[in-house]
């Protein structure tokens, strides 16, 4: 027992549980991420809160399903005094975390003793330097919260000593691929466990097909304006897509189905997945999903493809989670990761985009693919529910977390 925290038959019991470094439900991997969480744990009366960026975006896709207390991250834009003063403040090097001591106060009024804390962004920490998550752990330690670090990856060269001295303040981190586990552990850090990605568990909600989806022969496609950011050869992304278009249209009889998995104004997979459909929209080959489904409905979509193509890693989770074989378009370490857990190789089934100079080299590893997807559903058929299940436990070491004197 630890407060009026408890854990009975596998339901996790608290008097509070906050989810903190949330982004906004309009990305889709943020949003399967609070839907498997709230799996995993099962609060059941807990008071669950929501600290969210985008407020209205959780509304329409979480608020139907579960019982959520939100709290918006405050913003203060453009000249708002206490941004200028926090420059102020930062320039002179005299305080750090000035604005975020008013755009978190409705966060650290919900922290005490009996209440934990889950940080679920699980990228945040490769963005540049995440101060306003240091600020929320400073917080939830003077008030004697525990804290989660849920479902992580952190870039090893990113860790330095700052960095660090925030990773040792949560009680429990759990990475979620083995790169970044041997990272924490190579810097000395022994409060880490290694967990698969909590939406691996994931339900897929199974919706009739849009016209033009062929259930067991659609091609699925995604790709992301951050790939298309981190690419080192000018438009070799979309080259790359068109390219790859006109040869499974030229070659197969498949279909083809681009699925958005993020819709964020400033990052949109709709953007170039729209021109992309608008190339090929009169082949009557082609479906583009639209932007109205959740993660679970885009799960059963993803889950019903032959083979599946994406940059989105939470697409990518639907896919392999569902036995779907998939070739990753990547750029960070959560895609390379957690391709080396599952197959024990990144070879085959990751193609950098650092490393993409010329549109063939993506028909290339489509073409691997193809080749190998009945030896690669094999395999996820046999590796995925014991990865799966091994991701559901996550709720029994928070349990131990939370029950130890």
């Amino acid at each position: 027992m630890y407060g009026n925290i408890k854990v009975q038959k596998d339901r996790l019991y608290m008097k509070r549980l906050l989810l903190y470094a949330h982004a906004g439900s309009k990305n889709h991997g943020c949003e399967a991420i609070v839907r498997s969480t709230m799996k995993i744990l099962k609060p059941g009366n807990t008071e669950v809160y929501l600290a969210t960026f985008r407020l209205q975006e959780d509304i329409d896709f979480l608020a139907s399903d579960f019982n959520l207390n939100f709290i918006p991250y405050k913003r203060y834009e453009g000249m708002h005094p206490i941004r200028l003063m926090d420059a102020g403040l930062r320039k002179l090097k005299l305080k750090q975390d000035f604005l975020f001591s008013f755009s978190q106060k409705a966060i650290k009024e919900n922290l005490d003793e009996n209440t934990l804390c889950l940080s679920i962004g699980g990228d945040n920490y490769c963005y540049g330097i995440p101060r306003w998550i240091y600020h929320t752990n400073n917080l939830a330690a003077q008030k004697g919260s525990k804290t989660v670090f849920w479902g992580c990856s952190v870039e090893p060269e990113a860790i330095n000593d700052e960095m660090l001295a925030d990773l040792r303040k949560y009680s429990l981190i759990i990475a979620r691929e083995s790169i970044t586990y041997q990272a924490f552990l190579d810097k000395g850090l022994t409060n880490t466990i290694l967990l698969p990605d909590p939406a691996f568990t994931l339900d897929a909600k199974i919706l009739p097909l849009p016209k033009g989806f062929a259930e067991g022969n659609t091609i699925g496609l995604n790709v992301s304006p951050l790939v298309m950011r981190n690419e080192t050869s000018g438009g070799i992304v979309f080259k790359s897509y068109v390219k790859l278009m006109q040869h499974i249209i030229d070659t197969t009889d498949s279909q083809i189905a681009l699925v958005p998995h993020v819709l964020w104004e400033h990052d949109n997979d709709m953007v170039p997945l729209s021109e992309l459909y608008g190339l090929f929209k009169t082949t009557g080959r082609v479906v583009l999903l639209d932007g109205s489904y959740n993660c679970m409905e885009l799960k059963g979509f993803i889950s019903r493809c032959k083979l599946f193509i994406g940059a989105r890693t939470h697409a990518t989770i639907a896919a392999y989670s569902t036995g779907v074989p998939t070739l990753v378009i990547g750029y960070s370490v959560k895609a390379r990761g957690i391709a080396k857990d599952i197959f024990g190789s990144e070879a085959g089934h990751i193609l950098p985009v650092q490393k993409l100079e010329q549109s063939e080299q993506l028909i290339s590893a489509y073409q691997e693919l193809d080749h190998a997807q009945e030896d690669i559903r094999k395999h996820l058929a046999q590796f995925m529910p014991g990865y799966i299940e091994s991701a559901c436990s996550a709720g029994r070491h928070v349990g131990n977390l939370i029950t130890r004197q």
